[in-house]
């Protein structure tokens, strides 16, 4: 099982944010590896019970394009064990949020109550059994928004 902390939107009326959250993105790399060696869809290494894990919201009545603005400072922190394993300011994306959803809305329905999970930052690893993990999305002057405590059984 591989990590991949993410800011979670979402999608209020008109297509705008209405909440952001920290979430967790779980991968079984395994599965995944050997379905993407097969040439199969890889669905099955995404999603399985508790695989999407999303934190509290915390409302965001801003624009899209507010979300990536280094004046937000909005960042995310992933530790493992009290060990900071990830670690990135939203506006450090290599595809910004705004993008992500102009994307999106050509090809998918994009309605109210979606959520869209945003990306990753560098440092994607590795849990095992017994691990202690803190997720967090951090706002200006160091704000916790939004946090997730949990343990991998």
């Amino acid at each position: 099982m591989h990590h991949e902390i993410e800011c979670v939107v979402k999608i209020g009326s008109k297509g705008q944010p209405a909440a952001i959250a920290v979430g967790l993105d779980l991968t079984d790399r395994p599965v995944q590896g050997k379905l993407r060696k097969e040439q199969l869809p890889w669905a099955k290494g995404k999603c399985f019970r508790s695989s999407a894990v999303v934190g509290n919201w915390h409302e965001w009545s801003a624009d899209w394009e507010s979300l990536n603005q280094e004046n937000a400072a909005l960042r995310l922190e992933l530790t493992v064990n009290d060990e900071l394993r990830q670690s990135a300011f939203l506006s450090e994306m290599s595809v910004p949020i705004n993008q992500q959803i102009n994307s999106l809305s050509e090809w998918a329905p994009v309605q109210e109550g979606d959520f869209l999970f945003t990306g990753t930052p560098s440092g994607v690893a590795q849990l095992v059994s017994g691990d202690s993990l803190i997720a967090r999305l951090i706002g200006p002057q160091d704000i916790v928004l939004s946090e997730i405590i949990m343990r991998c059984d």
